[in-house]
Order: structure tokens, then C-alpha cells, then sequence
């Protein structure tokens, strides 16, 4: 009788054990596929970038046809395009809020040239009716959505993915794997107030 009390408390921790290795490898898996869908929006944010990046030398350059005068304006995009190609970017950055700002500032850099560069234009009749141009805008404007639903989807999987790491008891196994949190897309300085458009200057 005590060799089967004795084999059935073995039986029933074994069991217990089983249990907790299952719940374990599931909130494992799980979190494996939460930094997958992290890791699959980001590279489709940079795909994103990129072809702004891409679309950039095209624009400047129809520009520079009818505009040549405007050196500076098209220096600048011209050098914001380059500081954003020279970050490399890493998996590493989604762990790291400082080095993704510095990342974004880059981006935001290049936003607020395009933005000049699109207001110089204005002041060229036969370039806005230039349909290479007008073609070019058109992707440009796209991409600047796409870009904005790839950074919320992005802010989305990481949100899911950090609130996971912290709930119990997903959070002792994401500290026993070194799941890190994920940093998140901040909206730019001074985006709450509206812009001032000038098309004196």
C-alpha cells in the first residue's frame, strides 16, 4: 500500500512536470512567433524607406531640369538621403530606443527636406505639369503612407510583443531566453502643431 502511495505521488509530480514543460514550450513558442512578427513588420518598414530612399536621386534630379538654381534645397535632400543611407541598420536597434531615434531623426531628416523640396516646386509651372514629375510625386506621396502604416503596424506587433514579455508567467520565461523589449517609433518633435505653409519664401 505505501509502494502505491509512494508510486502515485512519483506518477502525479511527473505529470505535474509534464504540464508545466508543455505551458513552458508553449509561452516559448509563443513569444518566439510575437519577436518573428516584430522582426517581419520592421523589415517591411525598411523596405519602405528604402523605396523612398530609391525614388529620392529621380526626384532631385527632374528637379535639377527645370530648377537649378535651387542648390540648396537639393543639396539638402541630397545629404539627408545620405545620412539616412550611412545607419546601418540592425536587430539590434529594435532593442535599443536611443540608436531607433537616432535611426528616425535620420528619416525625419529626409521627411522635412522632401517637404522643402515640394514647396520649391511650387514655383515652377512647367515642372508641375511635367508628367515624370508628376509621377514621381505621386509615388512619393504613396510611399510617405505606406511608410506611415508600416511604422503603426510595426508600433502594433511590438506593443503585443513587449505587453507579452511582461505578463505572468510569460515574463520568467522571457527573462530565462533573453527576450528583450522591443523600442517603439516615436512621433517627431513638434508633430502635435500643424505645419505653416509659405509659398512666398
Amino acid at each position: 500500500m505505501k509502494k502505491f502511495g509512494l508510486l502515485g505521488c512519483l506518477g502525479g509530480l511527473v505529470l505535474v512536470g509534464i504540464i508545466v514543460f508543455i505551458s513552458a514550450m508553449s509561452m516559448y513558442n509563443s513569444l518566439v512567433t510575437l519577436q518573428q512578427d516584430v522582426t517581419a513588420k520592421w523589415a517591411q518598414v525598411e523596405n519602405v524607406y528604402q523605396r523612398r530612399a530609391d525614388l529620392v536621386p529621380n526626384l532631385v534630379n527632374t528637379v535639377r531640369g527645370y530648377a537649378a538654381h535651387e542648390r540648396e534645397v537639393l543639396e539638402a535632400v541630397t545629404e539627408s538621403r545620405s545620412k539616412v543611407g550611412s545607419i546601418r541598420v540592425t536587430q539590434e536597434m529594435l532593442n535599443n530606443p536611443a540608436e531607433l531615434a537616432r535611426f528616425q531623426q535620420a528619416q525625419d531628416g529626409l521627411s522635412s527636406a522632401l517637404s522643402r523640396l515640394l514647396l520649391v516646386v511650387e514655383r515652377y509651372p512647367d515642372l508641375k505639369a511635367n508628367q515624370n514629375f508628376l509621377e514621381l510625386q505621386s509615388q512619393l506621396e504613396g510611399t510617405e503612407n505606406r511608410i506611415a502604416v508600416e511604422r503603426r503596424r510595426f508600433n502594433e506587433s511590438a506593443r503585443d510583443y513587449n505587453t507579452r514579455i511582461k505578463q505572468f508567467p510569460a515574463n520568467m520565461i522571457a527573462g530565462i531566453f533573453n527576450f528583450t523589449e522591443k523600442a517603439y517609433f516615436q512621433a517627431a518633435p513638434g508633430s502635435e502643431k500643424a505645419p505653416v505653409v509659405d509659398f512666398t519664401r
